[in-house]
Order: structure tokens, then sequence, then C-alpha cells
């Protein structure tokens, strides 16, 4: 089903993104890979093309939107098109507001908002132009309930749902627009934490509860595979343990 599809990823080089591209590829997509880490994008793409698969890829920094058009680009000069547009990266320093960590605010409004909106300001004219194109935005049940320590990076998901939802408006009757928020999923998430009590206890959750990021890279299929009439425009993916 997927061997004519091209698919742009972001973040691809560990977690979610790293489960995504090797399970489509698995399915016989074309991925095309961004990510910060450059060796590990190398890594990656050597696995892909071992196993048969088709790849490209291109360090990918999503803050800088000039590489969210280079990278688009690439798929569409290396393969003719793009069908999906995966909009994956995303960090999460996580810390109570009055530590005022003001540098990690920026990165994270940065990376999870507009890492985001510049993925759609380089794909929909590509998307535009063929007539076709399925975005798919990856957000966090953070973005449906805050806690503490959390304010700033709930509040970056929140904003990809309501993004993603207005970009779903505005479609129109040919493009695809899909939010998937998971829950705790097993990825280095955690390491990027300041704080070694938080760190500690979350990584503590995560390993007793946390679900492997295939589980996600299953859902983004799951969305994918629809008929092009069909537009699955949510889904919350949770460890069954998660409150």
């Amino acid at each position: 089903m997927f061997n004519e599809k091209v698919v742009v990823i972001t973040g691809a080089s560990s977690g979610i993104g790293e489960a995504a591209a090797l399970l489509l590829a698995e399915k016989g997509a074309k991925v095309v890979l961004g990510a910060r880490r450059l060796e590990r994008l190398e890594a990656l793409a050597a696995r892909i093309a071992a196993a048969g698969g088709e790849v490209a890829y291109a360090r990918t920094d999503v803050k800088q939107r000039e590489d969210l058009i280079h990278l688009v680009k690439l798929a569409c000069e290396r393969y003719g098109k793009v069908d999906v547009l995966l909009n994956n990266a995303g960090i999460g320093p996580i810390s109570p507001l009055d530590e005022l960590r003001v540098e990690d605010w920026e990165d994270m409004i940065d990376v999870n908002i507009k890492g985001v909106l510049y993925g759609i300001a380089a794909g929909l004219p590509v998307f535009r132009k063929q007539g076709f194109g399925h975005f798919i935005n990856i957000a966090s049940t953070a973005g449906l309930k805050t806690s503490p320590s959390m304010a700033v990076y709930s509040g970056t998901k929140f904003a990809v749902r309501a993004i993603t939802e207005g970009l779903r408006q505005e479609a129109g009757d040919n493009l695809r627009v899909t939010i998937i928020s998971p829950g705790f999923v097993k990825t280095n998430f955690v390491d990027a934490i300041p704080s070694q009590e938080i760190r500690g206890e979350l990584e503590r959750y995560r390993d007793q509860n946390a679900i492997p990021p295939e589980a996600i890279a299953r859902a983004i299929v799951f969305a994918m595979e629809q008929p092009a009439d069909v537009d699955i425009n949510e889904i919350i993916v949770r460890p069954t343990a998660q409150a």
C-alpha cells in the first residue's frame, strides 16, 4: 500500500521519528529524514538501505525555516512529490516557572511551535500544487491537560493542537490533517530535564509504565492507510496505566 508514498519526517534520528521511519520503510514507503544529529541520521539511513528501503536524509534544525524548505525540496527532487509531512521534532526541558529558565522556554517555543509552523510553510505550497498531501503533527497528552513544571511545554502542545485544527479547517477537500497526541513513551525525552529530582521521578515512571515508540509509529500508519476521502483528525495514544 505504501510503495508509492513519500514521507518526510522531522526529528527522525531517535524516538518516535526513528520508529516511524523504520516501520514506514519496512512497509515500502520512501522516507526522507531530517534531524540535527547527522551521525544518527546516517546510521539510520544505512540501516534502512541495508534492509532494502529507499531513504534520503539531510541535517535539519526545525528552528531554521530554510532547513525545512531544503528537506521538502530534497524529497521533491529525489522522488518527485511528498505524500506525507510528519512534523515530529520536539523538546521538553520542563521546569517550574519559578526557576525562570527563559532560554528553555524560548527553545520549546522555537522547536515545538515554530518548528511545526515552518514544516507547514514548507509543505503546504507543495501539497497545494500537487493537489494532495497529508500533514501529521505530533503533539502530546500535555496538550490536553497541564501539570506542575510542565506549563511552558504544555502550552506549546496546546498551541500545536490549535494550529493543527485550524490547518484542518483551511485544508479543503484534498489535503488531510492529523494530530497524534502520545502519552508517556520510552524515548530520551527526560534526558533534557534540568532538575535531577524531576528527571529521576519521570525516569522511574517511564521505566515502569511507558509504551514503546513503535506504538506511535503504528498510529501514524493507521492514519496514513485510510482512503483519500477519510481523514483521521486526532489520535490519542497512552499507556494503559497513565492517569
